[in-house]
């Protein structure tokens, strides 16, 4: 059973969510507006998130952006538009899976439970301290450190960094990162993956790791010596 909170406009859909998550044992809050939704996300305690993309007020994209400044809860798009931008922006900025409408309740409520699956035990959370010259990475506490100093980062970057330096030796491909952080169900541009460890790298650099990540130049990425440059 999870609490979970649905943002959409629409009060039908809503009553169908409501419903259709309720029989599967799960908790429910609601919300009818951008603004509303964003109050109830960022003050209360979800496992999980189904957010509407056309919203009023704050769409959906803006909303998703807002959350993840303060939160990780996970969240499921829902789009009424059949298209890739839609999908592959709300991914971007931290959208963890999407249905679009008019969805099926049973794929809905197939794809809460494989992302509430991942977030709450995902294959970088069960991993044991991992560590790479002067990089240490704590997956199951979401502690990094290089050095002696914090690194603050997101939960999708932990969970590319760990998929790193568990085999730190190892090549990695878009393909390979995208489905060990994404899950082989979810698709993700070559774009969104590049986006990621971009900002990851970005990190590290700002604290003196810039040698953390190497490119394969036409193979993929691996872990570097973590010496700091």
């Amino acid at each position: 059973m999870a609490n979970i909170l649905i943002i959409d406009d629409d009060p039908q859909i809503r009553d169908v969510l409501r419903i259709t998550l309720k029989q599967a044992g799960h908790t429910v809050r609601e919300a009818g507006d951008g603004a509303e939704g964003l109050a109830k996300a960022l003050n209360g305690q979800d496992d999980l998130i189904v957010l509407d993309i056309g919203l009023p007020a704050i769409d959906g994209i803006e909303l998703c952006r807002r959350l993840r400044a303060e939160k990780e809860t996970p969240v499921l798009f829902l789009t009424a538009r059949d298209d890739e931008i839609d999908k592959v922006i709300g991914l971007e900025i931290g959208g963890d899976d999407y249905v679009t409408k008019p969805f099926s309740p049973r794929e809905l409520v197939a794809r809460i439970k494989s992302i509430l699956k991942r977030s709450g035990g995902s294959t970088s959370a069960s991993l044991g301290p991992l560590k790479r010259g002067l990089l240490s990475v704590d997956p199951a506490k979401h502690l990094c450190r290089f050095g002696a100093v914090d690194l603050s980062l997101t939960q999708r970057e932990m969970a590319l960094l760990s998929f790193l330096m568990a085999r730190p030796d190892n090549v990695y491909s878009r393909v390979q990162i995208s489905d060990a952080v994404y899950g082989p169900t979810i698709h993700v541009s070559d774009r969104t993956v590049d986006s990621h460890l971009r900002n990851l790298r970005a990190k590290l650099s700002e604290h003196g790791a810039s040698d953390a990540i190497e490119t394969v130049h036409g193979v993929g990425v691996r872990m570097g010596a973590c010496l700091g440059q």
